[in-house]
């Protein structure tokens, strides 16, 4: 099992094929982190339009027994 184990390995030429190889998927990653950054973005503007841009503070939730 020595030298001859790969005395007759020939090594096979392979062709990059797109379709097959699914070079897209990484393209449809980012197109689909751009769209959420996009929607996020417009829900923090719509968010802020409506609030008429001022920070408004939640205090905190008071639990009383009795």
């Amino acid at each position: 099992m020595g030298k001859d184990l790969f005395e007759d390995y020939r090594p096979e030429v392979v062709e990059y094929d797109e379709e097959i190889d699914g070079s897209d998927e990484h393209k449809i990653r980012d197109n689909h982190l751009q769209t959420k950054e996009n929607l996020l973005n417009k829900i923090r503007n719509a968010k802020a339009k409506a609030k008429g841009n001022k920070t408004t503070f939640r205090g905190n939730i008071r639990t009383e027994n009795g």
